[in-house]
């Protein structure tokens, strides 16, 4: 399936003089606190008009009476009475489930959604936003990891603008602003190589969730943290923005960059590079895709040039991080093989983080599960989710689960 990418500086204004209504999928996670922490930081630009969260029903309870939204969603079923009776005196819809997500993305009440639920749980409400003309602020790679094409071409047919979130495609899509009849030649995707950089399989044998989850710069979620501490998040990133950028597989590279400060850059045909900086703080790039293209201010912490800093910029260790090279594979080879791996890795750090998995023993249920279920070179939709749900079973086999 083909396309035309719309470069940044050809999208369309999503902003507005009004207060811009978000909608938030996945509010009590570490995206979506962050986000609310930009909407409350700047109330005559944004309101927080819509809520979902899983299972953390206390916060979302929290979230809801201090924004009062018009609509929140509780996906666990059991806690929808409590989050109901704790609400019910404010005029505010509540609802509760899987079909529920859907049901409220397509809803009027917000203009733009920000899609940070975390995994594949993601993609059927961002599907339905996009049907109904929403603008999506994106955090959620494993949509396109799982359905680029799919989703994309979407987006393209319905008008809407998909703004990435992750700090390393805000920072691509920052550098292409203005540059819409210039070619990328090549992205470079910066990585700060997480908890264990430096370290070999000897060491990695023996690490405990705990570890793994403590990240050197970010503040993130368990799952995304397991993630980068395997460098399976950047291959996760690279299969992202072959879709977001249009790019082929040979035009996107990684580099070790232990700071943090360069987020990604970009090389254009005649040699230059641009890269956007900054402290590593993921409220910056939720503040830019929801003001695009406006920039506002703010009173995050700058970065000092005049103190001493040092940026460093190394490969990547291929084979003590082998999660990498099983996502770059799947890149290389396209189809179903992308959501394969991601529905793999998912189940893969869910055993680990419950103590069922060791920490290389994730890289053996993907690479088992990639090498077992059935390949399919241009998946519908549906093939999509047969192969998900295939993979989950696999993989689950591979744990005990």
């Amino acid at each position: 399936m083909e396309f035309i990418f719309s470069h940044p500086s050809e999208a369309e204004d999503i902003g507005s003089p009004a207060i811009k209504r978000v909608g938030l999928f996945g509010s009590t996670g570490s995206i979506g606190k962050q986000t609310l922490e930009v909407i409350r930081a700047n109330p005559t630009l944004f309101s927080a008009t819509l809520l979902t969260a899983h299972s953390n029903h206390e916060l979302l309870i929290e979230q809801a009476l201090e924004f009062m939204p018009a609509v929140v969603v509780i996906t666990q079923t059991s806690k929808y009475a409590l989050v109901k009776e704790a609400l019910a005196s404010k005029g505010i819809l509540v609802m509760a489930g899987e079909a529920a997500l859907e049901e409220a993305a397509g809803m009027d009440c917000f203009d733009l959604m920000m899609a940070a639920i975390v995994g594949f749980a993601g993609l059927k409400p961002t599907l339905k936003a996009i049907e109904t003309g929403k603008n999506i602020a994106l955090a959620n790679k494993e949509t396109l990891v799982v359905a680029g094409d799919v989703v994309m071409s979407m987006a393209a047919a319905n008008g809407v603008s998909i703004i990435p979130v992750d700090s390393e495609h805000s920072a691509i899509f920052q550098c292409l602003v203005g540059e819409g009849a210039n070619p990328i030649e090549k992205i470079i995707l910066t990585a700060s190589g997480g908890p264990f950089i430096g370290r070999k399989p000897n060491y990695l044998v023996n690490v405990k969730r705990e570890h793994a989850i403590a990240h050197p710069n970010w503040s993130m979620g368990a799952k995304i943290s397991i993630d980068s501490s395997t460098l399976m998040n950047k291959g996760l990133e690279m299969i992202e923005a072959k879709w977001l950028f249009n790019l082929e597989p040979s035009q996107i590279e990684v580099v070790i960059h232990p700071q943090s400060i360069i987020h990604s850059m970009v090389q254009f045909k005649d040699n230059s590079i641009k890269a956007q900086m900054g402290l590593p703080d993921m409220k910056l790039p939720i503040q830019y895709a929801m003001a695009y293209p406006q920039r506002i201010q703010n009173s995050f912490p700058r970065f000092n040039f005049a103190k001493s800093a040092t940026l460093s910029f190394d490969p990547p260790d291929f084979k003590t991080f082998r999660n990498l090279g099983l996502a770059i594979s799947a890149l290389n080879k396209g189809g179903n093989m992308p959501c394969i791996l991601n529905a793999a890795n998912e189940l893969a750090v869910y055993g680990f983080l419950n103590n069922r998995l060791g920490f290389l023993d994730m890289t053996e249920v993907i690479e088992q599960t990639m090498a077992n279920v059935a390949f399919i070179g241009q998946p519908s939709l549906e093939e999509y989710f047969e192969s998900d749900g295939e993979a989950r079973n696999f993989a689950a086999s591979l744990i005990n689960l």
